[in-house]
């Protein structure tokens, strides 16, 4: 009688932990175990949880979501590079695209210089389309990394461009056409080249919605794309990022094999170097709707994968408790354009006052202090190395605006120590959608993402 009772508890409690694992384990579903036809990454250079929080209060309020904060799964991840706690856009942009960490300033190789596949190329082997869009120079860091390989980001921007001729993306789109326009030293002019190659040559958003290739090459400005804030004050023939995305997924989404593009919000970073907190705002959002698109346009279809991330975090940006919201809404210009509208002194250097006075009036709302305006004629300090000298000016503008209304910036000494000009090693999020994205969950590194996106592919990495 024991041993029948014992076979019986034996038999029921296998059944009970049989049903266990049944509950806490539920099959896939038929569209989870198949593998994506497309994928879209979309990627927020210098998106951190600050940049994404500064954008929710400013567009929805303190109860309202970004729609990228609705998308079902998400993971926590860490940016450091090869070489550094703190990584650069290169070495960020190259752990997306080829899985390995590298050296800041490095695109698409391994601190030993390796050349390695990119997730992109794994796309393009497997006969499906590829794009790189962006608001910045289509040679800057992040669509560099996915579409060449060179040993340092700023000496090879012209190597990047040949070398995305050679990889046969099909659609490029961004700026950065003064890197196409010189002949090498064969001689070669290489947007000649392209247009040999069969690609279209587009240089305005009209001219964009007007071609019917199915591959083009579109330069719409000589470098980065202008900042949203600035776009109604310049007459630009620009096409916004959501306008370059639905184009191009009209002609991707064509293709039978599928498709790859990689989708970047370029300016998010730049105006985080300047503690552009209202450029923050919009681009962040600009962003945030491309996301929505694609999303949309990916739901209609279920055979889509939507990844969204950043490449690192820029500035320590934060939403503190004193931050004048309904100030900054105001401010109308980018620190870049302001810079540009300032008079220089004609017996020495530095900017009149006058000129500095008006431009803070007219475009921040503000009415500059005697420290503030001493903050600005004084030559700003240049360290070997340091990058973005260029925008010295513009950095100092965006910091006396953030201050002046409270927000959360890294202090500008800190900024001057930095050889990234000012990123940080916080933890930037990843979201997915659509088939494939429950695998995006927990802490991670950011080269588990375009090994994730393999491994559901099916590809080797």
């Amino acid at each position: 009688m024991k041993r029948l009772l014992i076979a019986f508890l034996s038999i029921s409690l296998g059944f009970f932990l049989s049903m266990q694992t049944m509950v806490e384990k539920p099959a896939f579903s038929k569209e989870q175990q198949r593998k994506p036809k497309n994928v879209i990454f979309l990627i927020g250079d210098g998106m951190g949880i600050g940049q994404m929080e500064i954008a929710r209060l400013f567009e929805h309020g303190v109860n309202g979501r970004l729609f990228l904060e609705t998308l079902p799964y998400t993971a926590i991840v860490h940016t450091s590079s090869s070489n550094n706690r703190v990584t650069d856009s290169a070495a960020g942009g190259t752990a997306l695209a080829i899985g390995r960490k590298t050296n800041n300033g490095m695109i698409g190789i391994t601190p030993e210089g390796k050349n390695v596949d990119s997730i992109l190329d794994k796309f393009k082997k497997d006969g499906k389309k590829t794009a790189i869009i962006t608001t910045n120079s289509v040679t800057d860091a992040t669509p560099a990394s996915f579409t060449a390989s060179v040993n340092n980001r700023w000496a090879d921007q012209e190597e990047i461009a040949k070398q995305q001729l050679n990889n046969k993306v099909d659609i490029i789109m961004g700026g950065g056409k003064k890197y196409f326009t010189h002949k090498d030293k064969r001689g070669i002019d290489l947007i000649g080249a392209y247009k040999k190659a069969g690609y279209d040559f587009l240089t305005t958003a009209e001219e964009l919605e007007k071609t019917n290739a199915q591959k083009w090459l579109g330069l719409f400005g000589d470098a980065h794309l202008n900042f949203q804030l600035d776009r109604s004050h310049i007459k630009t023939t620009e096409p916004t990022l959501e306008e370059m995305t639905k184009k191009a997924l009209d002609v991707l989404s064509s293709e039978q094999k599928g498709f790859f593009a990689m989708i970047e919000g370029g300016r998010i970073d730049h105006a985080s170097h300047a503690s552009d907190i209202t450029g923050i705002w919009k681009e962040t959002v600009a962003f945030d709707e491309v996301v929505k698109y694609c999303v949309e346009w990916a739901n209609k279809r279920n055979d889509t994968l939507v990844v969204v991330a950043a490449d690192h975090e820029t500035m320590g940006i934060s939403a503190t408790e004193a931050l004048d919201i309904s100030g900054l809404k105001k401010v109308s210009a980018s620190p870049h354009y302001m810079a540009q509208q300032l008079i220089k002194k004609k017996t020495k250097n530095g900017y009149t006052t006058k000129s500095i006075k008006k431009v803070f009036k007219d475009y921040a709302g503000i009415d500059l202090r005697k420290d503030e305006l001493l903050q600005l004629q004084i030559n700003p300090k240049v360290n070997n190395g340091q990058v973005y000298r260029e925008q010295q000016m513009d950095w100092k503008i965006g910091t006396i605006i953030a201050n002046h209304y409270h927000a959360g910036i890294v202090h500008p000494l800190t900024q001057q120590l930095s050889s990234t000009g000012g990123h940080t090693s916080n933890m930037i999020v990843v979201f997915a959608v659509g088939t494939g994205a429950e695998e995006f969950h927990g802490v991670l590194d950011n080269t588990d993402i375009p090994r994730k996106i393999a491994e559901i592919m099916g590809y080797a990495f």
